[in-house]
């Protein structure tokens, strides 16, 4: 095993015989070849019993390769009591040199690892892979590539610990140093292994950048038995959570373990580890595809329909909504498990959206289906506009998470146009209205509707209407255009809201004005990019 070296002989030697599972062996010697991981696990282990063989003979007949015994000061220093002269304080016992390696090869062969509790041993076999393999073709989902994550037992950082402190023991008493650090992570030599064999069953990379996720957990009945130590030395590291089932998650025992002291450490859990009672169990294996945002404009042709469910007390108020005439056909082509709805603003109940249409962005939650042409986006759109004669969408496309932010971006700074229809107690002539066309940038400040007033805070908002044009119809009615600041209320700047609202239609015109129709004409946002639909 050209990986190891003289050096790593005590640590092979030692591990084999107390449980340990080749790979876990190579991981303790900081070997970094990922294709020496991949062998099958026989092999690793005829390889180190090759290797102690080979390297015991090699010190019956020749001295020259035995390792430097250490400097003086080294072996003063190992003379004096210190906590981490574990022999010394009886913490760890004494392991038995092992000069047949055929015995410790034998005994670790029929026993799950006391590292990693069988992860390296029998799920990077070939079973293995095609059991996680066939739980993704199964699914069904688009992707061209595929990012692998694993989700381990809390208590095999608490194994490792373990382990590590009797292969620095080991270490010390030879003059050699070994970081904790130093050693290959459990996870990154897992996927060392499971990465090339999926990659090949799947037919695709392996990409960390990509946003088709394959995950497993695992899980061990023998967690909390293992951990409750940490619990009670170290109380403040595990807080119960609501979305937890057990205080015993992988951050909080990492938390405890840097928080322990080595001397407790040792006074409460065997090192090395003993054997474990039971393999570990792949409690899931899921998959999960990221986000795909479709982007579009919407019209709005009803005064019975609201942007997003009107639901109250749980009882729904009206029979759809903008969003879910929207977005039952995308759920249903792209196969989603869920989806968010945003747009630029949003409309009454009662108002209508006209003109080139409002924006939106659905975000779908773990699509199945991520790939679309633009000719099936566009019949994708005449589906929708087919379904129903309240709605009308536009420009629909696929856009980008980061494009979604132009929709957002100063939205306050964005303009709108709106067309009401306006009435008055008092009759009117066309000369008692003609001076609000040469009103320019009139600033209100609105204070918090009583409409909205149990979903809104309180507040005084200032707003400005940019332009205003009217149109006579007669004695009591006309029509009123106005371009303004997004987000300013137009009902309240004509009735006034009871004077939440200042000034107002009603006070410009000194008398009772009030609201019956309002349309949205435009929303002056460039986005999302116009197609030739």
């Amino acid at each position: 095993m050209s990986s190891l070296t003289e050096k790593d002989r005590p640590i092979v030697q030692l591990l084999l015989n107390t449980g340990t599972c080749p790979r876990c062996i190579l991981r303790f010697c900081c070997v970094g070849s990922q294709m020496l991981y991949r062998h099958p696990h026989e092999d690793l282990l005829k390889d180190l019993q090759e290797f102690l063989k080979n390297n015991q003979e090699k010190e019956d007949t020749v001295c020259l390769d035995v390792v430097d015994p250490p400097c003086k000061r080294m072996r003063l220093e190992h003379t004096e009591e210190g906590p981490d002269d574990l022999n010394h304080n009886r913490a760890i016992p004494q392991i038995p040199s092992v000069d047949d390696g055929n015995a410790a090869m034998e005994s670790s062969a029929v026993k799950v690892c006391n590292v990693c509790l069988g992860i390296l041993q029998g799920f990077c076999e070939a079973d293995f892979v095609k059991k996680v393999c066939q739980k993704v073709n199964s699914a069904d989902y688009q992707f061209t590539s595929f990012v692998f994550s694993v989700s381990l037992p809390p208590q095999l950082s608490v194994r490792e610990r373990a382990a590590w402190l009797v292969v620095k023991q080991e270490m010390r008493s030879l003059g050699l140093p070994l970081a904790k650090d130093d050693i290959v992570q459990l996870k990154e030599a897992y996927k060392w292994i499971i990465h090339p064999q999926l990659s090949e069953e799947l037919g695709v990379p392996a990409d960390g950048k990509s946003l088709f996720e394959v995950s497993v957990v695992f899980a061990h009945p023998e967690t909390e038995e293992e951990c409750h130590f940490l619990a009670t030395a170290c109380p403040d590291c595990f807080k119960p959570a609501k979305n937890k089932q057990s205080v015993f998650t992988r951050m909080a025992v990492i938390k405890a373990l840097e928080k322990i002291k080595e001397e407790d450490f040792l006074k409460h859990f065997p090192c090395p580890p003993s054997s474990p009672k039971n393999l570990c169990d792949a409690l899931e294996i899921q998959c999960n595809n990221g986000a795909v945002f479709v982007a579009g404009r919407y019209n709005k042709y009803s005064r019975n329909l609201p942007q997003t469910p009107w639901i109250i007390d749980g009882e729904r108020k009206l029979e759809s909504s903008v969003e879910e005439l929207i977005s039952e056909h995308l759920m249903a082509e792209f196969r989603a498990d869920s989806f968010n709805f945003s747009s630029s603003g949003r409309e009454d109940v009662d108002v209508r959206t006209l003109g080139n249409g409002r924006p939106f962005a659905i975000e779908l939650v773990n699509p199945r289906r991520i790939h679309f042409t633009a000719e099936e986006m566009k019949r994708l759109q005449q589906a929708i506009n087919d379904s129903s004669d309240k709605i009308q969408v536009r420009d629909l496309q696929l856009v980008t998470r980061s494009a979604i932010g132009r929709m957002k971006e100063g939205e306050e700074e964005k303009t709108k146009t709106y067309s009401a229809l306006i009435w008055t107690d008092k009759a009117i002539q066309r000369e008692d209205i003609a001076f609000l066309d040469d009103i320019k940038e009139l600033k209100l400040e609105q204070k918090t509707p009583l409409r909205v007033l149990h979903r809104r805070p309180l507040a005084v908002r200032c707003r400005v209407i940019h332009t205003m044009k009217s149109e006579y119809l007669d004695q009591h009615h006309f029509r009123l255009h106005l371009k303004t600041q997004a987000g300013t209320y137009i009902k309240e700047f004509v009735h006034g809201d009871f004077g939440r609202t200042k000034p107002n239609i009603g006070s410009l015109l000194n008398r009772t004005a009030d609201i019956l129709e309002l349309d949205v004409e435009s929303v002056d946002v460039d986005w999302p990019p116009t197609l030739d639909n």
